[in-house]
């Protein structure tokens, strides 16, 4: 396996926007010089149901195109997936899981089939209903993932999404200012066990 790949493993429900911050990760590593795949892996495609997105980071290219079985991070989008999904298949035990959750990681841990590896939440719902005025939890579970893996250089990553923001919210300034402090504030507050 390439050494300078990075795997992450998303999981969430259709309409929480796992496959977007999977998009939106893999547009600000290629715009960083990365070779970048990012996809989602469908079931029932209908609103709620599970969804598993992919991608693959590296610095040189990526040839392999298949699901990722052996991530070294894994994001949990829905927190009631860690009853219903094994999240935790074949994570890394050197790597981590970013879970959106109010409740802390050692509280979760029991969820997560005997891994050893560290663990990371952040309360999604409660910056993005303050920055956003709603629950998008896939912006601050993209910055979460983003400051844990270290895939990304922060500050670069801010600008490449300040200017994604700009082009795709041009007429509406104030979903841009909220996206980015969506952003820093998760950031700043994900935390591990």
């Amino acid at each position: 396996m390439n050494q300078n790949m990075i795997e992450i493993r998303w999981h969430g429900r259709g309409g929480q926007g796992a496959k977007t911050a999977c998009l939106l990760l893999a547009d600000a590593a290629f715009a960083s010089g990365k070779y970048v795949q990012g996809f989602p892996e469908y079931g029932p495609e209908r609103m709620g149901a599970p969804i598993t997105a992919y991608n693959r980071i590296s610095s040189v290219p990526c040839t392999i195109h298949s699901n990722i079985y052996k991530p070294q991070y894994v994001v949990v989008v829905d927190e009631s997936l860690l009853s219903s999904v094994d999240v935790t298949a074949g994570l890394d035990p050197a790597g981590a899981i970013v879970i959106n959750s109010a409740k802390p990681a050692e509280e979760l841990r029991p969820l997560l089939k005997d891994y050893a590896g560290r663990v990371y939440t952040l309360d999604a719902r409660r910056i993005s209903e303050a920055c956003l005025g709603g629950y998008f939890p896939n912006t601050p579970m993209l910055a979460a993932i983003v400051q844990v893996s270290g895939v990304l250089e922060p500050a670069r990553f801010m600008a490449d999404m300040q200017e994604s923001f700009q082009h795709k919210f041009a007429t509406k300034p104030q979903v841009i200012e909220g996206n980015m402090n969506c952003l820093t504030q998760a950031m700043e507050e994900v935390q591990s066990a």
